[in-house]
């Protein structure tokens, strides 16, 4: 861990309030800085040339209130900044053509940012599609006054959400597909099994026009895999972030579904023991990868060296590119995430914010423009005559979100209390047949 260890005495000190507000706001800027002012598009990540992505637009616009509250753009502005990227989004062509930006209400993964076609004959998302209307919903929840600019927001992202046929992507079937494509239709996998899809399900369920049936939901939870790991009971996914990015815009705590009531348990408690199993894996360390340890964990979909098969001390050890890495079942590859400990910020604050305090006293951008660098290897050393090893040399749109929405869910609750006057979430809670807590 040497040649990552930082010499700067003011980065070895616990992360204070102002430390978190500090790293939200140069994460934050990758949305200011990485988007197309032309027409609100936000680039998938920061290498050159890279188009942008769904998921990023989406996010970036739940940052929006975000960006308010904290001082960095007024609130007039920052509602023409929602303003000019919903209207273009409604502008970009739906239709079944391999060229359009959409079809049946879902875009597709990742568009030209120049033109908002699509690219690459890339899937029509609907996971990525559901983090555009999420945070097309944050705005029109969080804009409620009465000015055009503010009147229109909550036009505009109703019509987006509004016009999304949830039935057709569920392609006959009881489940939501992972997406289509004009040249082969629909992609032969559906969201089964705890997920991120949680969120998707509770979009389709609220929709005023083309609402999912209740049985969707229930046949998405049927598959539900309950284990004990380590000592703790709990709903199984192996990538952190899925039990992270529907819980940015909704509150969990507290309130509960069929299954986990049956469980005694909620959403909310399920990530935080989701956070320690991740953490308790680093500390057990299997597979012997370096540095890996209690302050050292954060396994999840993210960059990493490459397809690569090397011997590391006598060890064969394979190497991954863009994969989702989980524990404690794998796949692991030595390849760790910063941003993801970030967004477990709200459901284990006593391991987290150590955590942080570790990576703060490594070189990896805490302090600088986008924050934290989102993946770091030291297993896997460099061999171009630099020395030290693997650190991603990209930033990525849909990794700077969860950092500043649960920092600011940690510190003030914001996203959720906003979420909370979301008609379409609220319905979509209580379709899936959740009750107690807020909801009443």
């Amino acid at each position: 861990m040497s040649e990552l260890l930082s010499t700067d005495p003011e980065l070895n000190r616990m992360p204070t309030d102002e430390d978190l507000g500090r790293l939200q706001f140069t994460t934050l800027l990758y949305y200011l800085q990485c988007t197309n002012p032309d027409n609100g598009l936000v680039r998938d990540k920061t290498q050159a040339g890279a188009p942008a992505s769904i998921a990023a637009i989406g996010m970036a616009l739940a940052t929006i209130p975000v960006v308010v509250e904290r001082g960095v753009v007024i609130r007039e502005f920052a509602a023409k900044i929602a303003r000019r990227r919903l209207e273009f989004l409604l502008r970009c062509h739906q239709g079944p053509e391999p060229d359009a930006s959409g079809y049946k209400g879902f875009f597709y993964h990742f568009l030209d940012i120049e033109t908002g076609r699509r690219v690459w004959q890339c899937e029509l998302s609907t996971i990525d599609s559901a983090f555009l209307f999420a945070g097309a919903l944050t705005v029109a929840a969080y804009f409620d006054g009465d000015t055009d600019d503010e009147v229109k927001v909550r036009r505009l992202a109703a019509a987006l959400y509004e016009r999304v046929d949830w039935n057709w992507a569920c392609d006959h079937g009881a489940t939501l597909t992972h997406g289509w494509r004009p040249e082969s239709g629909f992609i032969p996998y559906r969201w089964r099994g705890y997920d991120e899809g949680l969120l998707l399900y509770i979009l389709g369920l609220g929709s005023p026009t083309h609402p999912l049936p209740p049985e969707s939901y229930a046949a998405y939870t049927e598959s539900y895999d309950w284990r004990n790991i380590y000592g703790r009971d709990m709903l199984y996914s192996g990538p952190l972030f899925t039990h992270q990015l529907s819980h940015m815009w909704i509150d969990f705590r507290g309130i509960r579904d069929e299954f986990m009531r049956e469980h005694d348990s909620d959403y909310f408690k399920n990530s935080r023991h989701a956070t320690f199993v991740q953490q308790e894996y680093a500390i057990r360390n299997p597979l012997n990868f370096r540095g890996y340890g209690t302050h050292c964990w954060g396994f999840t979909a993210s960059d990493g060296p490459g397809w690569i098969k090397r011997n590391v001390d006598g060890v064969e050890r394979e190497f991954f590119d863009y994969i989702a890495r989980g524990a404690p079942f794998g796949p692991d590859d030595g390849t760790v995430c910063p941003w993801v400990v970030i967004a477990s910020l709200p459901f284990a604050p006593e391991i987290v914010i150590p955590t942080v305090r570790n990576f703060a006293r490594m070189n990896l951008g805490m302090t600088r423009l986008y924050g934290f660098k989102p993946s770091f290897n030291q297993t896997y050393t460099l061999e171009n005559g630099e020395g030290g090893s693997w650190v991603s040399p990209y930033h990525f749109g849909i990794d700077q979100g969860p950092v500043v929405l649960m920092i600011e869910n940690y510190r003030t609750g914001l996203l959720w209390n906003i979420m909370r006057r979301c008609e379409p979430v609220v319905v979509g809670l209580r379709r899936a047949g959740f009750t107690g807590g807020w909801l009443y």
